[in-house]
């Protein structure tokens, strides 16, 4: 029994699998460090914009979505390795032009490169996920992805209060770590010959066919990350100006936040596959929306923590049920392009997300950004409450079959 239970742990817990997470960890950490934290607070200081900042965010999420199809197609055929140094040098070179130009073109030129960096990270990750383990390895890579979602924010919030040099640092060496292990770690992608056993014109058909079958889905792959986008250039300013939070108070908040969601990520998936996807990200969703909405009127560190706590939860139970219905449309036999069919339509909100967040901020209030942000997630809680989200699972499954 012992031994079954260790070799099925090393079989979904391989070195490879855990060398592709350290890379994921470190490229999203130094990614939503630079985002969340460093780039709203250093333009600030350099007396750029929030609508310059809401751009630059906007232009990430379009190179990073727009690069994702064709990352996942080169994955499936070329070397990953050679792909992926490629990609983090051009990142590296985003946040070097980022910090060494106090311009606006410059934060918006340099987020460009970190989002063409980071791409093929995520697909790397996502495309390698086992049949059997999908549950277990899916929660891990989005367990993972939290963490360094969470660190990468806090850990810059607490040097920025001492020197916006030494945030970057912290920047740069997490970057460099990230591509130095995929320079020497070997990563195995299904050969060229493999994918050319499937005709081209058929592989895109099969594509077609899945996302015909998601229609459903496709309002709530854009508006959820529309409503995320917009609170991206604002979040600091409105910590500090209405939250009354400095950076490590933002930090505290941020952790406690974090913390709930990677504690109650599993046992939500697990609620997931008992109850059904449907009453999960209704209950979700509505409760994301309640908690911004009360977010604006919170002016107590006590009330503020537990909305964050809340909100930690609220995510917690949509992301394992989202995700598991977005993966039963992913074809298996070219994973990496079909995660980056699926990357790039959630991308279409969030690169509107941040420009209109950043506009709205400059042009009438940041708690009008949240307040609207709250109200998209309302209409989401109540799209899926009328649309049955049952049916997607069997949609997907028999968009699989063979035709």
């Amino acid at each position: 029994m012992k031994r079954s239970v260790k070799s099925a742990w090393r079989s979904q817990f391989s070195p490879s699998f855990l060398h592709r997470s350290a890379i994921l960890f470190l490229t999203e950490m130094a990614r939503s460090a630079f985002l969340i934290s460093f780039l709203p607070a250093f333009a600030k200081e350099r007396h750029i914009t929030l609508a310059a900042v809401g751009i630059a965010i906007s232009v990430h999420y379009l190179a990073d979505t727009l690069i994702k199809v064709v990352a996942g197609y080169v994955l499936d055929r070329f070397p990953a390795r050679l792909i992926l140094n490629l990609f983090l040098l051009l990142g590296l070179l985003g946040l070097l032009v980022s910090y060494g130009v106090s311009a606006p073109w410059a934060i918006i030129l340099g987020a460009g490169l970190i989002g063409i960096g980071v791409s093929p990270v995520w697909l790397l990750c996502l495309s390698q996920i086992q049949e059997d383990s999908r549950g277990s390895q899916m929660g891990s890579v989005y367990t993972i992805w939290l963490v360094s979602l969470g660190l990468g924010p806090v850990a810059v919030n607490f040097l920025i209060d001492r020197s916006y040099e030494l945030s970057f640092w912290l920047l740069a060496g997490l970057w460099c770590a990230g591509w130095l292990l995929a320079a020497v770690i070997k990563v195995e992608f299904p050969s060229a010959s493999q994918i050319a056993a499937i005709p081209f014109r058929q592989q895109m058909r099969e594509m077609k066919n899945k996302l015909t079958q998601m229609k459903p889905l496709v309002p709530g792959m854009i508006v959820q990350t529309m409503a995320a986008g917009l609170l991206v250039p604002v979040l600091p300013s409105f910590a500090s100006e209405y939250l009354a939070l400095d950076y490590s108070g933002y930090s505290i908040v941020l952790m406690a936040g974090g913390a709930m969601t990677v504690l109650l990520l599993i046992p939500m998936g697990r609620l997931a596959d008992k109850w059904g996807h449907k009453w999960l990200l209704i209950v979700g969703f509505g409760a994301l929306a309640a908690c911004l909405g009360l977010l604006i009127y919170s002016r107590q560190m006590f009330s503020t923590m537990l909305l964050a706590v809340c909100l930690g939860a609220a995510y917690a139970a949509v992301l394992p049920a989202w995700n598991a219905i977005l993966s039963y449309f992913v074809p298996a036999e070219q994973k990496a392009t079909g995660w980056g069919v699926l990357s790039g339509i959630e991308g279409i909100g969030v690169i509107i997300g941040p420009m209109l967040g950043g506009w709205m901020a400059e042009s009438f209030d940041a708690t009008v950004t949240v307040g609207i942000s709250a109200i998209l997630l309302f209409a989401i809680m109540i799209f899926y409450w009328i649309r049955p989200v049952s049916s997607y699972k069997t949609a997907g499954q028999k968009a699989g079959q063979p035709h």
